[in-house]
């Protein structure tokens, strides 16, 4: 309370106090003073910040014992069309490990291991309902459905706390990006095109009344070109629309909602690159010919995709398919009162597909010693494809600059079926009890998620070349024998592993429910939730085990003759099907206490308990038995425990949240058989600080985290114990300055992580670095706006992944980094 607030309440008691006989003035002064007494004790109080994800109900972040973050659509708008990932690495606590592509990154919160990418822990929602169960289903990771554009109001996150209990799978947290329902009537259309690289996008979305109490939103966008990266092809192309219609009425509403996404976008990969120096302090550095902020193996002269399909035929897939991603979804939303509960009922059926191709490389050295390796002493290189398709390259030739050969293997994932149905059911109601309030909450969440997906692969020769001229190479050996084919090694991988076919849906039943005791600054309250999980149907695979064998040879070119290449061809063993047939169950669990200090500040700490059920993951390996499809009970899920307590402070345009957690999990994660399975425990401890100050037309978000995590068992390897897992720096710094001056507005957000290990080994540690991204927005008129913004404006090298697990002697590498420096204009018309 302010001295001026104490004085004005000082001087209405003592006006209160005065005598009967005051005259009529007094009488004046003494409710003038009430008045203000009033005024001055509002404006004391915070506007409340109402959040929702992950919880009961909707309520003031003050008054909730988790810890949340939230970003507005209109300022994710400012920086221009980006990938969600992007978006994301500008938000509080959540680690962010972007650079391949549109979907498909990599999201982590508090430590929990990123060990097969995508996203395992943290559960991604439009809408308040999941896009896909899983969020690391391989290839097809939950971001692929998701985009960011006008459509987008909000995103809000919820780190720990009650994610374990009002939503599945998602002991880390949730991502939840909330839509636009057409509050503001009005529309915009706004043009953008890339400055220094290939891409027209054009976004627009229209919002009105059709009624008193009926309103609608229709949004969304379409792009196409080559993208950030120089490929050679039109890479992006594509887009997606979604609408929505909103019927309000005395204490609720209906909606129903629609999505429609069809776009197409390139993968990128780990890419040849030049490391030197030591472990603790390497140097890495593009080669010559191609740079690893804007190059690409991917080329128009590559492909295509020649190997054996679902049915074991001869099929040319094209290269250019990058994360074709398809997805039809209609949804109805409906809350409404109901002696005195409040009904909250969401549905959504989603039919998900698409085609799915990346390349990724397996090895890489010059060209003599990368043709010996292939075909033996004195064996030879030459050009299959591109302009110099036939020429011979000779020995020691430092072709591109760099003289370099590789052979990438091309992933190409065929997803038949990723639907899904989602319903969400709960009722909540507000009891006075005892001079307090308790919310009782009950709920049950019912979804099915089919993973019905082909795998196939084939194996290309390339050279190291930039600006999309990346061609594919033969080799011989010394008798001129072709031990390659028109630049294919092989027509699968090197061995029969990754051919597949999952062919698995999975139900999940969850019942849950939670109460909180609010009583004058102290609230209490506990949430549980039962997840159980029915799993049915069969797999196919070259590598199932079992006798089973899936390497064949095939004449692809009908010459009559098996060359090397085609004597590496992998097929389904298609009258050999493997079972899955399991059920499981586990119990998730929460509990909170928050204490409002004082009006602007309040305290909490909070328990979880959580699981995610096992996925894809576990499938083709030995954990499911190959008679009865059966796993485990101790394999079924793996176990996310934290604890966690901070503060929270917003008063007079400043807002520091602050958090300190523990955090204990499982992660077994088998994918690329039992050389690289993961059956581990972690711990990670650290800090998250979130705050924002605004001024006048000034305002600045920072955020910092500091996480310490290790490796607390490993039960295949046991020297990893102990050891710090990959891809975790200690520090990620965020910060976002802008000013708006009305008809011109400014600002950039800048993110930085410092070091971390490549691998688990803790030998070569990956150098930390500073991204930036910018814009300028002017008003010319009232209803016209210029943008150009920017992404990586100081064009950093940032790597996010090194293959080697130490210096390797000859100084070549593979590395994934953010893209370089890109920036677009962008005029918007609002009407």
């Amino acid at each position: 309370m302010t001295f001026k607030t104490r004085l004005l309440l000082f001087a209405a008691s003592g006006a209160l106090a005065m005598p009967a006989w005051a005259d009529e003035g007094s009488k004046e002064a003494e409710t003038d003073a009430e008045a203000e007494a009033v005024e001055a004790t509002e404006a004391q109080k915070p506007a409340a910040e109402i959040f929702s994800t992950g919880m009961a109900k909707g309520r003031d972040r003050l008054d909730s014992a988790t810890s949340t973050s939230s970003l507005k659509g209109d300022d994710i708008q400012r920086f221009g069309p980006r990938p969600l990932g992007d978006v994301l690495r500008t938000m509080a606590g959540l680690r962010v490990a972007t650079g391949i592509g549109e979907g498909n990154n990599n999201y982590t919160v508090r430590g929990l291991p990123l060990a097969a990418g995508g996203s395992k822990y943290m559960q991604f929602q439009e809408d308040g309902l999941p896009v896909l169960e899983f969020g690391d289903l391989f290839n097809v990771a939950t971001d692929v459905y998701l985009r960011n554009d006008f459509t987008v109001n909000a995103i809000e996150t919820i780190r720990g706390g009650s994610a374990s209990t009002f939503a599945s799978n998602s002991p880390g947290g949730i991502v939840n990006i909330i839509s636009r329902t057409g509050e503001q009537e009005g529309g915009r259309v706004q043009v953008t095109a890339g400055l220094d690289f290939d891409e027209k996008r054009i976004d627009f979305d229209y919002g009105a009344k059709l009624g008193e109490n009926t309103r609608m939103y229709v949004g969304g966008f379409y792009r196409q070109g080559e993208g950030p990266r120089d490929i050679g092809f039109t890479g992006w192309r594509g887009g997606q629309i979604k609408a929505n219609i909103t019927r309000t009425f005395e204490g609720g509403y209906v909606r129903a909602y629609f999505k429609l996404l069809d776009d197409r976008s390139p993968t990128f990969a780990p890419y040849a690159v030049n490391i030197t120096g030591t472990n603790d302090n390497p140097i890495i550095r593009s080669f010559p010919g191609f740079d690893l902020r804007r190059d690409s193996t991917l080329s128009g002269f590559l492909g295509p995709v020649i190997t054996l399909d679902r049915n074991n035929q001869p099929v040319a897939l094209p290269i250019a398919t990058g994360q074709s991603a398809k997805s039809k979804s209609v949804g109805f939303e409906a809350q409404f009162d109901l002696g005195g509960w409040t009904i909250t009922e969401k549905m959504r059926y989603a039919v998900n597909g698409g085609d799915f191709s990346r390349m990724f490389p397996n090895r890489q050295n010059t060209v003599t010693a990368f043709a010996n390796a292939i075909g033996g002493p004195g064996s030879s290189a030459a050009y299959a494809s591109g302009p110099l398709a036939g020429q011979p390259i000779a020995d020691g030739a430092l072709i591109n600059g760099n003289g370099l050969l590789s052979l990438y293997f091309v992933s190409f994932v065929r997803a038949k079926s990723l639907d899904n149905f989602t319903n969400d059911l709960r009722a909540s109601k507000v009891w006075e009890v005892g001079g307090g309030k308790l919310t009782t909450t009950g709920g049950l969440y019912l979804a099915t998620q089919e993973l019905d997906t082909t795998w196939l692969h084939t194996a290309m020769i390339v050279d190291a070349n930039g600006g999309g001229e990346t061609a594919q190479v033969d080799i011989f050996n010394a008798a001129g024998d072709p031990q390659t084919l028109n630049g294919y090694f092989a027509f699968g991988r090197e061995s029969s592993l990754f051919r597949r076919i999952f062919d698995v849906d999975y139900r999940v039943l969850a019942p849950y429910g939670s109460v909180n005791f609010h009583i004058g600054k102290l609230a209490v309250g506990a949430s549980l939730r039962y997840d159980s999980g029915r799993v049915r149907g069969q797999l196919f695979g070259a590598d199932l085990g079992g006798g089973r064998v899936g390497l064949t040879s095939f004449d692809f070119n009908q010459d009559g003759v098996i060359v090397p290449a085609e004597a590496r061809t992998a097929f389904l063993p298609l009258d050999r099907p493997a079972p899955v047939n399991y059920d499981y169950g586990y119990l998730n669990y929460s509990m909170g206490v928050n204490y409002r200090v004082a009006e602007p500040f309040s305290i909490f700490a909070r328990y979880s308990r959580g699981g995610r059920a096992a996925a894809d993951k576990v499938l083709f390996t030995p954990t499911v038995d190959p008679l009865t499809g059966n796993v485990p009970s101790g394999d079924q899920q793996d176990t996310v425990i934290q604890y966690e307590g901070g503060f929270k402070l917003r008063r007079g345009g400043i807002t520091v949240n602050g958090t300190v957690f523990k955090v204990e999990a499982e992660d077994q994660n088998v994918l690329n058989g039992a050389a690289n399975a993961t059956n581990r425990t972690y711990e990670a401890e650290g800090v998250e600080l979130e705050g924002n100050i605004v001024r006048g037309p000034f305002s600045l978000m920072l955020a910092a985290t500091y996480t310490q995590a290790k490796i607390t068992e490993d039960r295949l390897n046991a020297a990893l114990t102990g050891n710090e897992p990959r891809h975790q720096p200690d520090w990620v710094f965020v910060a976002v300055p802008q000013v708006d001056l009305g008809k011109f507005a400014a600002g950039a957000n800048i993110v930085t992580i410092t070091s971390s290990y490549a691998q688990d080994s803790n030998n070569l540690r990956m150098p930390g670095f500073t991204t930036v991204g910018a814009f300028a927005e002017f008003q010319p008129a009232e209803n016209l706006q210029l943008t150009v913004s920017a992404q990586n404006l100081f064009n950093t090298l940032g790597i996010f992944e090194v293959n080697q697990g130490s210096v390797p002697a000859n100084g070549i590498g593979f590395a994934r980094a953010a893209n370089g420096r890109t920036v677009q204009a962008s005029l918007r018309l609002a009407f």
